[in-house]
């Protein structure tokens, strides 16, 4: 189901929720495996322009154990961002994710969810 969302102060900034139909795999670039999801989303949000779009994942579908940051964001359409990191090897990857733990209210759709960065990932997306 898609959705979208407006900020009710700025209703031309807003973010469109659309389901993946697909299995969504993503992994480190030495191959660990972070998650696979039947039920992500794309995120595509519409702000001062049109930003990337980024693939969110429910937390539950969150394969590896990830280490939440002492790191916080700001936005206006969602809320406060929290970031988590990954050990791999030995070595810390900083910031490899981020959710809104506690979105504002009318963005409670993505509450739940967590994003990795697509260029600090192998993003795979497999007919289900």
């Amino acid at each position: 189901m898609e959705a979208t969302i407006h900020r009710p102060d700025k209703p031309q900034h807003q973010m469109v929720l659309r389901p993946i139909n697909k299995l969504v795999l993503m992994r480190l670039p030495g191959g660990q495996v972070l998650t696979e999801s039947q039920n992500a989303i794309r995120l595509i949000e519409i702000g001062k322009t049109i930003y990337d779009p980024v693939i969110y994942l429910p937390r539950g579908d969150i394969m590896a154990e990830l280490i939440r940051e002492t790191k916080t964001t700001e936005c206006p359409l969602k809320g406060t961002a929290s970031y988590f990191g990954i050990e791999d090897c030995g070595k810390s990857h900083e910031s490899i994710a981020w959710s809104y733990l506690d979105p504002f209210d009318f963005a409670k759709k993505i509450k739940g969810l967590m994003a990795f960065y697509p260029d600090r990932v192998i993003v795979e997306e497999h007919p289900v």
